[in-house]
């Protein structure tokens, strides 16, 4: 398969990195470091206004894929949502709690970032070919953009995917946890995040020429290759644009998750199932509203500055090497990724129309058998 699904391809480049003397002793960043860019960036926008397009619709791309994945909340019916928090409010191990549905949640999770990384990583290479473009001196155009970008879509594809598949999963690791039944010391609990932390920051710093690199058509591998000799050239001021960047986006998360208390604070007995329990599915639902003023911000805002910064510096970077950037422009060969992409839309939608046809609900539905749960056939789904 073209994605790796369960290995990432690219692990040489954090390991390449994190090890490194100059690594452990680089400047901390600042909002100036990240705000200065603002002018080349917005200057480029305002020039070539097909970047902030790029970014609405990167923006609608993670909204969509969000509300595909609440679909499967859904589909849990609420007897099994207060099983699983009866279980987890026990004393004990709680490991096994939601073992029914983990397998399914799981791979439906990789399954919505494999479908949000494919336009995501488009609309990326999309807009980082707008500054090679203009540093070209040739005009940008929407149409020259895709081109560029549809040129290299296996590896686009491929590389959004491990990035947002690792993305997610160190959001999901910053999440405040219940203690209750955690067998780790105070102490155990800040070293395993401090160096799950390490680890996410040093992925994040090799992997900042990639994106350039794919932009201009470089294989996965190859641009994992050009990433390394890229930070290593540049380690101080990659460094000081990504701390920066990360800050603001700190920032950014802290306010949607307290905008997320607010939400579901203002749901009153909305959040509540008929059963007493907490509609899980509803709750994940509002969420959108912080979710989504928050993503607007990063993807429409602050990520394309970064991307085109990243694209900037790359570009100083082969000048000094006396190397040229020439942009693909082979849509053709994306036709195959693009086909297996709306393949995957199609499985969606009949995912979400057939579930209970297709028996996802009763998988979803099992829980232990020492702790079977009656499940009221007449009882209607809350929506």
């Amino acid at each position: 398969m073209p994605f790796g699904l369960f290995k990432n391809k690219l692990d040489f480049v954090q390991d390449e990195l994190k090890d490194l003397p100059q690594f452990k002793d680089l400047p901390s960043g600042n909002s100036k470091d990240f705000t200065s860019k603002i002018g080349y960036a917005l200057g480029l926008g305002l020039k070539e206004k097909e970047i902030f397009l790029f970014g609405l619709l990167q923006w609608a791309a993670v909204i969509l894929a969000y509300l595909l994945w609440v679909q499967m909340l859904y589909w849990i019916p609420q007897p099994v949502w207060d099983y699983i928090a009866d279980c987890l409010d026990s004393p004990g191990d709680t490991d096994g709690c939601t073992a029914p549905a983990d397998i399914i949640l799981f791979l439906w999770g990789m399954f919505c970032i494999l479908l949000a990384a494919f336009p995501i990583g488009i609309l990326s290479s999309a807009m980082g070919t707008t500054h090679f473009l203009y540093r070209n001196g040739e005009k940008s155009t929407v149409a020259k953009c895709l081109n560029a970008a549809f040129s290299n879509a296996w590896a686009t594809w491929s590389f959004h995917f491990i990035d947002g598949y690792i993305t997610v999963n160190q959001i999901i690791e910053r999440l405040p946890e219940d203690n209750k039944n955690n067998f780790e010391t105070p102490a155990q609990i800040a070293a395993r995040r401090a160096l799950s932390e390490a680890l996410y920051y040093a992925w994040k710093i090799g992997i900042a020429g990639v994106i350039p690199s794919l932009v201009l058509g470089n294989g996965l591998i190859d641009s994992g290759k050009n990433s390394i000799k890229f930070v290593k050239a540049n380690m101080v001021e990659i460094f000081k644009l990504r701390a920066a960047y990360s800050s603001l986006c700190w920032v950014v998360g802290i306010l949607a998750y307290i905008g997320g208390i607010f939400v579901v604070m203002s749901m009153g007995d909305a959040a509540y199932a008929d059963s007493g329990g907490l509609a899980i599915a509803r709750i994940y639902q509002f969420l959108i509203i912080p979710i989504a003023i928050a993503v607007s911000v990063v993807m429409i805002l602050l990520r394309p500055i970064y991307v085109l910064t990243l694209c900037e510096m790359y570009s100083d970077y082969l000048r000094d090497n006396n190397e040229e950037a020439i942009l693909p422009n082979d849509p053709g060969s994306g036709k195959k990724a693009t086909i297996l992409f709306l393949v995957f839309c199609v499985l969606a939608i009949i995912l979400v129309a057939f579930h209970d046809q297709l028996g996802l609900t009763n998988i979803l539905s099992i829980v232990p058998e020492e702790n079977t749960l009656s499940i009221d056939p007449e009882k209607k789904p809350i929506f």
